[in-house]
């Protein structure tokens, strides 16, 4: 089975409005030179599927005497038959344009400076909201902006994920920076902020790993301070949690390059005194 969830989601939304919804997924097939559906029947339509999501979709096909991989060929011929109707297709594609424009979310991301494609993983939401966001396939701010806003307004949620979601709406930057390796007062997302956000979850190793790569000219402004002998202490104090600042650093340390000083100049020895002399010339010329 290679669809997955959000590939599903995406082919039955934009199918949603298409005047093609009831119409015979074999005369479909049929139109885009395909296999056959292997289910005869009059009901047999867009209709009848895209209203239940992806694992219902796959238990009704396997109770129907079909393999979990059917529901490959249902998304191909979706999805085909949308590229085909090019006036649709076009159309689809102004209305998410036209919807992410409108995204008030999103356009609250540009104006704070923060990346739509941040990670959700590098935030400090809590284990609830991160899960319930790698079950909705989020795995990005803007992808969690977007889900927001075509959210059903009759759909309640709470914790973490409506204390983002009313901070990105009103630009609260405190509570941001609870949830967002964010700064208040300045643009953009920052390292340290990122690192001590995560320090205290179960994975955070992997999670610092993530936000090196992510953050790499912060890295790199670090290590040059470390060498011109700065003190990595130092960096963290601005999350104001002597604990969460020491298990920040120590998670960080791994990854920076390691310092070598350039030695000090090697000291010149002091000139020998000069050795008095004997004999004849020393009689001479010593004293």
């Amino acid at each position: 089975m290679n669809a997955n969830a959000k590939d599903w989601d995406q082919v039955r939304t934009a199918f949603a409005t298409s005047i093609l919804v009831d119409t015979s997924l074999n005369s479909l097939a049929q139109n885009l030179d395909g296999v056959a559906w292997p289910i005869a029947g009059k009901d047999e339509t867009p209709a009848r599927y895209i209203d239940r999501d992806f694992e219902e979709v796959v238990e009704l096909l396997q109770l129907r005497g079909q393999p979990p991989e059917a529901i490959d060929q249902l998304v191909a011929i979706l999805r085909e038959t949308l590229a085909f109707d090019n006036p649709f297709g076009d159309m689809v594609a102004q209305t998410e344009a036209a919807a992410s424009r409108d995204n008030v979310l999103v356009k609250n991301l540009a104006k704070l400076g923060i990346p739509e494609n941040f990670p959700i993983v590098l935030t400090g939401l809590s284990p609830d909201t991160l899960e319930f966001c790698r079950l909705e396939q989020l795995s990005t701010l803007g992808e969690f902006a977007t889900f927001a806003q075509n959210m059903a307004q009759s759909v309640i949620v709470g914790g973490d994920f409506r204390k983002l979601l009313n901070a990105l709406s009103h630009v609260d930057e405190a509570a941001l920076a609870e949830v967002l390796p964010y700064r208040c007062g300045t643009k953009g997302l920052h390292l340290i902020e990122a690192v001590g956000g995560v320090a205290p979850a179960r994975d955070a190793e992997a999670r610092v790993a993530v936000a090196v790569t992510w953050f790499r000219d912060e890295v790199a402004a670090i290590e040059e301070d470390l060498a011109a002998g700065g003190s990595l202490a130092r960096h963290f104090v601005v999350l104001g949690n002597p604990a969460i600042e020491a298990k920040a650093a120590d998670l960080l340390r791994p990854h920076l390059r390691k310092v070598v000083k350039s030695p000090a100049a090697p000291v010149a020895p002091e000139a020998a005194p000069p050795q008095k002399k004997s004999g004849l010339f020393g009689w001479l010329f010593g004293r």
